[in-house]
């Protein structure tokens, strides 16, 4: 390797580099190594230079994942820790897939695909329903466990879990209450916890990519910094003991997410999330400003639906609840040029996640439409509030 590129080997090091697949790569592979760390686990340097090599265009995702296959099929000497770097290399290289790739089944199948595509080659059950009933000590709950679903119901309580979601209407909402609401969907999935191991690596995949879906631009840096904590939150979420009287509590997610979707910056402490902790532990930061039920204060809040970009807000004003084609969207905005509107209007509403394709799998559809989608909504429903105040 030329060590005159050693600097790059700090992945952060690529979020100030102008070419855009290097900056998405390194991202990839930021939140792949960094997930490891739900289950304790941290890659070996041989991936971490394997990775610099993919990022740099060197060799391709296969390619590295195959180098790393074969780095532990020939190595000699073996350490004591090697299984469970093992472990977290190869399944760094299947996340960094993973993320690099835009597609997504939204259905208990596809959550069975990604658990396979995760854990291909590392578990001989990848992609596979547990069979029998799990409890698991938590630090978080000092040692109890959250109540999983039984090993007899799961296909069930996924395909239910994600019919419910396929049918719930976002409309009229804002940021706030979609975030809630999203959080309650993505810790029902997680409690499910369908699989014999690898259930949350699984589960922050599967919120991504359907994040990603319904239009929202993840800030993965959360999952890469803060993998440990969005797995306690969603034990929190998940757990209840009526006798110690505690209740699940959705808020430690939802500070989360609000980081993740909104631009907000809660202070995110496993500690703070330790049932019956010391006095000294539950002490947060305290701006001296008003806050909301999730310590938000007005000076905290960056909501990413407030935008510079006043074409886009116009864009999405002008499809509202409708359904609008091309010519029917430059005429409302009264463009007469096609170039000048795709590349003023459309083409930065779709990448920002706020439109969408009415037939996505045929982009040239005959009857093709644009509609908003659930970012774009909340975005919509924000604006017409402020014209009324």
């Amino acid at each position: 390797m030329n060590p005159e590129k050693q600097l790059y080997l700090n992945f952060d090091d690529y979020k100030k580099v102008s070419e855009p697949h290097k900056r998405e790569r390194a991202e990839a592979w930021r939140v792949a190594i960094g997930l490891q760390a739900v289950d304790g686990l941290q890659v070996s340097d041989y991936l971490k230079q394997t990775a610099y090599r993919h990022i740099e265009g060197e060799i391709t995702i296969d390619e590295a994942r195959e180098q790393v296959k074969q780095y532990y099929i020939s190595k000699t000497k073996h350490d004591d820790d090697d299984e469970d770097k093992s472990e977290a290399d190869m399944v760094s290289g299947n996340i960094a897939k993973l993320i690099g790739s835009p597609s997504f089944t939204f259905s208990a199948a596809g959550v069975m695909a990604i658990h396979r595509a995760i854990f291909e080659g590392v578990f001989k059950h990848a992609g596979t329903l547990r069979t029998y009933d799990i409890t698991k000590k938590e630090w978080v709950l000092q040692g109890d466990t959250v109540m999983y679903g039984r090993w007899q119901d799961l296909r069930m309580a996924l395909d239910y879990d994600i019919e419910q979601e396929k049918q719930f209407d976002y409309r009229g909402l804002s940021m706030v209450e979609i975030v809630e609401h999203l959080a309650k969907f993505i810790s029902g999935i997680w409690q499910t916890h369908p699989f014999m191991e690898g259930n949350t690596r699984t589960t922050a995949l599967f919120a991504i990519k359907y994040l990603r879906s319904i239009g929202f631009e993840c800030n993965n840096d959360m999952f890469e910094q803060h993998s440990w904590y969005f797995r306690n939150a969603l034990v929190r979420a998940n757990y209840k003991n009526v006798a110690k009287d505690i209740n699940q509590d959705y808020s430690f997610l939802i500070r989360f997410l609000r980081n993740l979707l909104m631009g907000e910056h809660h202070e995110l402490k496993n500690r703070f999330m330790l049932v019956n902790p010391p006095e000294e532990w539950t002490k947060r930061a305290d701006s001296g400003q008003a806050q909301d039920k999730y310590g938000t204060s007005a000076g905290q809040v960056q909501d990413k639906l407030y935008l510079d970009n006043p074409n886009i807000v116009r864009l999405v004003q002008t499809i509202g609840e409708q359904q609008l084609s091309v010519k029917d969207m430059m005429h409302s905005v009264g463009l007469k040029g096609r170039d000048n509107f795709l590349n003023l209007y459309l083409n930065p509403a779709v990448s920002g996640g706020y439109l969408r394709l009415l037939y996505p799998d045929s982009p040239r559809h005959p009857r093709q439409k644009y509609l908003l989608t659930v970012k774009g909504q909340a975005l919509y429903h924000e604006l017409k509030k402020l014209e009324t105040k």
